[in-house]
Parts: structure tokens; C-alpha cells; sequence
């Protein structure tokens, strides 16, 4: 992902403005594509990502001997050609269950100047690391490479430890550019020939790029992992249809940019039915989610901490103009803010048509240390939110719905008082029922005549 411009964090802090809202979706003046609703006021999550199954319960124990592969950290080349020999071999004899032993697994080919091969799995097949088993790229030159690469659907991975040669790796020049970024190092590739694929209860760590990469591919589930001190990403979808990213632990990533948990950047492909759920996100150097390209992505029941001694590029949540999400029921903590200051929620917009009619739902989410800010755009609905120490604010944009949410003073930014708690610039839309500390705040929102709060004219 290429970062939008940092000086857009200091004029937020200037020039902000701040928030607005409807009572209820068909309050607005604008017209919306109607969304099927829970109870909450939020939209319900229709689609299934599919899993993998067993297309028979047929189980091979790699026989470490027979095929004679190292287990002990030692001469990838010959680790790599004959541990996939034995994956070949077990595919074609239609074995569906294949368990690496315990064992230290170094892996690593060299394919072409700039790839670094390593083990590649059949469709049909769920890999099972025994207790202890871990495999791990070769110390390489190489600007890409995938520990474990998929090529066909209906694949399951579990139970072990991936892990890339960060600590060894050698930043070797481009020969195009010169450039020594080598952000493309994987522990996992789901690639556009792999759906209804699981990862699950795995540890991923000290790659050069991302722990996992989902490319074009549709039904991926992510659970139960541990993915952490990876240089780019945790997980980054681009392109990818019905994913599921769930009880994951996915923390300090760090080294070069983006530096998110997770980034949805299909960058022209198609990122759509998104659900990230339940996930303990800390220590990531640019945020925690970002989305610049996805459609229907749901932001559920997450828990987000900046870390002590952690600084964020960005932000926890951060989203683009023409995205749509939903955001609800997450725990944002922020120690000292970003370049964008302490904006838990910042959606990014350089204006015009969204391309589409959807609404943005922020519901329920609890801000420790932080605020959040929309601007050039339209269609939100945000409910409940506490916002504990910072502001809520919008600047240019139509239908905005604020329903009962609390914004508190910061005695530790005392500056931030009075009219930063709620801001607006050129906003129409609705709001009821929201407070400033123990105050219920008065906030004339029109569904047709645009606001904006008179510090902001008067330039305070």
C-alpha cells in the first residue's frame, strides 16, 4: 500500500471538523441501498465462507528415511527436493491427510534471480505439523519467496511453525532499480488457483514481506493464529472473495511499509464479503486494518492496542473513500497517537463519486485515548460509540447519522476542549442523543442545508 501523504495528519489536527447523523436510515435525504438489518441497527453478515473437506480419510506420515530429509536445520536444497518428492508422491497416491514429523525443516531453492522457492502443496490435501514441527526459509538474496506456496483448491494447513530468514536475510540491490525493499517474502501464498483454503493454529513469523498473502482467490479462513515480526503485513488480501480472518493474534510488524495487521488492497482486483472478527491486533507499526479497495467488510468484536513503546504510521482502523465497511463492538487503545493524531477510526478520501450507495456503520466501539474522522464523502451511521479523550468529526460530507455517542474531555490534552470534542465543516445528516461528558450536546444537523461549527469559520 502506498501511504497517504503524512501532512494530511497535521492539517487534520488543524482544519478538522467534526460530526453528524440520523435517527435512522431513512431519516436521510440521500438515497442508500437498502442493507438486510440486525436488531442493532447493523447490517447482517450473508455469506458463508466455504472450508475445506476431506475428500477421504486416507493419512500418510512423511517417512523421514525412505525419502531421506533432514529434520535438523540443515542443507535446504536437499530438505526442500525431497520433502516435496514426498508430498508429490503422497498427492498422486491420493493420500488427503499428510503429517510433517517434529523436526526443524530448512527450506529454500533458488528459482529465478529475484524467487526463492520453497514447499508447495496439491489441492486436496490438509498438511498437519506434528508437535515441534517447523519449517523455515533458507538464509537468501531473494526480493520474493513463499515458505509454502498452494496450487489447487480445497487445502488446509495446521498445528506447526513457519518461519522466514528476517534475522538473515540479505538486502541485496535490484538489478532494475536498485531498490532493496524485499517485501515480497511469504510465509504462506494462497494463490488465484486456490479456494476453500484454511490456515489454522499456525505460527508465522520473521518473514521479509507477509505472513500470509491471499491473492485472487475466494473462501479463506485464517484461525487461531499467531502471526507476528513480519517486515510488511500480517495479512494482506489482494483480491479475495468470502474470507474470514478470526481469533487471531497478529502483532509487532514492522520494517517496511505498510507495516498493517491487515491490508485489503486488491489494486484493480476484486476484494469483497470480508469478515474480521475477534482478532487481538498490537504492536503494529502502521495500523492495525487498513482497506483501500474492499467491499462488504465487517470490523467485528476486535480488540486493538497501540503497545507501550509502539508509534503507528497511520492508525488502528483506517479506510479509503470508495470502500464500504462496518465497523462494530471494538476495543481501540492508543498510547500517543499517529501522524493523523489519535484517530482510532480515519477514513482517507480525496473526494468525488464513492461508486457506490452503501452506508459505513461505526456501532458500538469503544475508544480508549482516541477519536475518529471521515471526510469528502457521504453515507454514515454512527451509534453508540465512546470516544473517550478525543473528538468525532466530518468534514465536507452528506448524511451523516450520530445517534448516541459520548465523547470525554482528556485532562492529559487540555487544548482538545470545547468545540474539538464534535467537529464539522460543511455537513448535513442528523443527530440525537449525544453527549459531551456528562452533557448532552445539541448538534443542529440538516438533512439539507450543509453545517458547519462557527469556531471552525472563526478559524479557533
Amino acid at each position: 500500500m502506498k501511504n497517504i501523504p503524512y501532512y494530511l495528519g497535521f492539517f487534520i489536527l488543524i482544519l478538522i471538523i467534526s460530526c453528524s447523523s440520523d435517527d435512522s436510515g431513512d431519516d436521510s435525504g440521500n438515497e442508500t441501498d437498502p442493507q438486510e438489518l440486525d436488531a442493532d441497527g447493523l447490517p447482517v453478515v450473508l455469506f458463508d465462507v466455504q472450508l475445506p473437506v476431506n475428500v477421504n480419510d486416507q493419512e500418510y506420515i512423511i517417512e523421514l528415511d525412505r525419502w531421506d530429509i533432514p529434520n535438523n536445520g540443515t542443507d535446504p536444497l536437499k530438505t526442500t527436493t525431497n520433502l516435496q518428492a514426498a508430498i508429490d508422491w503422497a498427492h498422486e497416491e491420493q493420500y488427503s491427510r499428510v503429517v510433517l514429523p517434529s523436526g526443524e525443516y530448512l527450506v529454500g531453492e533458488d528459482k529465478t534471480y529475484n524467487y526463492q522457492g520453497g514447499i508447495e502443496l496439491h489441492g486436496d490435501t490438509e498438511f498437519v505439523f506434528s508437535e515441534g514441527a517447523v519449517l523455515e526459509m533458507d538464509t537468501n538474496d531473494k526480493w520474493n519467496y513463499c515458505v509454502i506456496s498452494l496450487n489447487g483448491d480445497n487445502i488446509t494447513i495446521r498445528d506447526g511453525v513457519i518461519k522466514g530468514d528476517r534475522d538473515t536475510h540479505i538486502l541485496t540491490p535490484r538489478d532494475s532499480d536498485g531498490k532493496t525493499a524485499h517485501d515480497e517474502g511469504h510465509g504462506i501464498c494462497v494463490w488465484n488457483t486456490s479456494n476453500q483454503v484454511l490456515v489454522d493454529n499456525m505460527e508465522i513469523h520473521s518473514v521479509t514481506g507477509d505472513g500470509s498473502l491471499i491473492l485472487e482467490s475466494n473462501d479463506v479462513t485464517f484461525t487461531n493464529n499467531t502471526i507476528y515480526n513480519n517486515r510488511r503485513q500480517g495479512i494482506s488480501v489482494v483480491g479475495g472473495v468470502r474470507i474470514k480472518i478470526t481469533d487471531n493474534e497478529i502483532h509487532h510488524i514492522n520494517g517496511t511499509a505498510p507495516q498493517f495487521g491487515i491490508d485489503i488492497e486488491g489494486a484493480g482486483r476484486v476484494d469483497e464479503d470480508i469478515l474480521i472478527q475477534n482478532n487481538y491486533f498490537h504492536h503494529n507499526t502502521g495500523g492495525d486494518i487498513v482497506n483501500t479497495s474492499g467491499k462488504n467488510v465487517f470490523i467485528l468484536d476486535n480488540v486493538m492496542e497501540q503497545g507501550d513503546g509502539s508509534t503507528y504510521v497511520d492508525g488502528p482502523i483506517v479506510s479509503w473513500h470508495r470502500t464500504h465497511n462496518i465497523i462494530a463492538r471494538n476495543t481501540i487503545t492508543m498510547v500517543d497517537g499517529s501522524e493523523n493524531g489519535r484517530l482510532g477510526y480515519i477514513q482517507y478520501s480525496g473526494g468525488g463519486d464513492k461508486g457506490h450507495s452503501l452506508v459505513t456503520y461505526v456501532h458500538d466501539n469503544v475508544c480508549n485515548s482516541c477519536g475518529m474522522y471521515m471526510y469528502k464523502s457521504a453515507d454514515a451511521d454512527v451509534r453508540r460509540n465512546k470516544f473517550y479523550g478525543y473528538f468525532l468529526s466530518f468534514t465536507e460530507f452528506d448524511n451523516a447519522v450520530l445517534v448516541d455517542n459520548l465523547v470525554t474531555y482528556s485532562e492529559d490534552h487540555p487544548n482538545l476542549r470545547f468545540c474539538w470534542s464534535y467537529r464539522f465543516n460543511d455537513v448535513t445528516g442528523f443527530a440525537s442523543g449525544n453527549y459531551l461528558g456528562d452533557n448532552l450536546e445539541e448538534i443542529p444537523l440538516s438533512e439539507t442545508e450543509p453545517y458547519t461549527l462557527q469556531c471552525v469559520l472563526d478559524g479557533w
